[in-house]
């Protein structure tokens, strides 16, 4: 097989790989637009569990579900969300839609895109990928998760407060206020994936555990500039919400790089018994 035939087949491969993915959003973005969850409870050997099942609804559907949720979770009870535009509540359906897509399909979008790159990754890779695998998936799930219900509610209430302090109405634009919520919980699981990307680079012999700490001043700067960057408004605390935390998980991710690589290049321990012959 010439040159042009493996890129042909490796393209041929990678485009199998990204339909197959799409069809799978495809469909979860579509339930989420069409369908809305009913509650119900169901009795087993006398313990009650809360279930589920579907229903078709293209208004009130799982998307103004979640909506509904996270103004519950996140907005203090006296903030009036107002719809703007024409087609706010289009848009803020679309954006949640979205967001619970790549949620849901997250563990098949790996799954694809590992099968596709296993091949051509060698035995310390993929020992590495199946490593670090499960703690990025959960570090990302805690994130987003601090980002809703703790991060998120802690920010609103606090800069509401600078509200009342003015005397200004508590008034919040739908898309403003889904568009702020969503990417600060995400910024959040991105950051907390943070530690695995600095572990990685340094068992892969990319970056010298010694580097993350002498280059510190310079993922401070870093943190503040992503802080700054994902968050939505101007005030300033937000930046240094995500900051702050963004520098305790590269001091982290720091630590544990080195302290794998101080492990890696110690020698081996005789055994008991070797000095008793």
């Amino acid at each position: 097989m010439g040159d042009l035939d493996r890129v042909l087949a490796v393209l041929a491969e990678a485009q199998r790989r990204a339909v197959r993915i799409g069809i799978v959003l495809g469909a979860i973005f579509g339930t989420t637009l069409l369908v809305k969850l009913v509650p119900v409870r169901a009795r087993f050997g006398g313990v009650v569990v809360p279930l589920a099942y579907p229903w078709p609804s293209p208004f009130y559907n799982i998307t103004a579900q979640v909506f509904r949720a996270l103004v519950a979770w996140t907005l203090p009870p006296r903030v009036t969300l107002l719809n703007v535009g024409v087609g706010d509540s289009v848009v803020v359906q679309m954006e949640i839609g979205l967001l619970l897509t790549l949620i849901v399909g997250m563990p098949w979008i790996v799954h694809e895109v590992g099968a596709f790159l296993v091949p051509a990754l060698r035995r310390k890779e993929r020992l590495l990928l199946r490593t670090v695998g499960i703690p990025a998936t959960v570090l990302f799930a805690v994130g987003t998760a601090a980002g809703v219900f703790v991060l998120t509610p802690f920010t609103f209430r606090l800069l509401f407060e600078y509200v009342g302090a003015m005397g200004l109405a508590p008034v919040l634009g739908v898309q403003s206020f889904v568009t702020f919520a969503l990417l600060y919980s995400l910024a959040f699981g991105v950051v907390f994936e943070l530690p695995v990307f600095i572990y990685a680079l340094t068992r892969l012999g990319v970056v010298r555990s010694t580097a993350w700490r002498k280059h510190w001043r310079g993922a401070v700067i870093a943190s503040l500039v992503f802080g700054m960057i994902v968050t939505p408004d101007n005030s300033g605390i937000t930046m240094l919400l995500i900051a702050l935390p963004m520098m305790a998980l590269y001091f982290g991710g720091a630590y544990f790089a080195g302290r794998w690589e101080r492990a890696s290049v110690a020698p081996p321990r005789p055994p008991a018994w070797a000095g008793e012959a």
